[in-house]
């Protein structure tokens, strides 16, 4: 049986002058993250000279990424963070199901299958 988690990395790219709304609406997002039963893992990892910020996401599975993508993080919060930084990169690892597929895929993320692995 294949693992149904599905990962997100996010890379993204931050103006100096933006860091601190950069940084507020994080905690925004992190906290309305954190109320969705199916996120596992929303991890923001920082460079040491706070210009470049990687974005880590696991989500149960399918299911749960479609209701990450039609919450309010996306809805509301993705479009302000857009303003005030530019997404660099973005890498989707497992099968975030049909519909959260053809979305990921209008805003330019890459989406791979998994292919081999362990599972536990």
């Amino acid at each position: 049986m294949p693992n149904p988690e599905v990962r997100f990395t996010v890379s993204l790219s931050i103006p100096e002058e933006n860091f601190a709304k950069f940084e507020a609406l994080v905690q925004q997002m992190v906290a309305g993250t954190q109320t969705e039963s199916g996120a596992r893992g929303y991890d923001w990892c920082l460079s040491k000279d706070r210009k470049t910020c990687k974005l880590i996401e696991t989500y149960a599975n399918a299911e749960a990424v479609q209701a990450h993508i039609n919450g309010p993080v996306v809805q509301q919060l993705v479009p302000k963070l857009r303003e005030i930084a530019t997404v660099t990169n973005f890498e989707v690892y497992g099968d975030p199901g049909p519909q959260a597929s053809q979305i990921l895929n209008q805003v330019g993320a890459s989406i791979y299958s998994i292919w081999h692995g362990i599972q536990r």
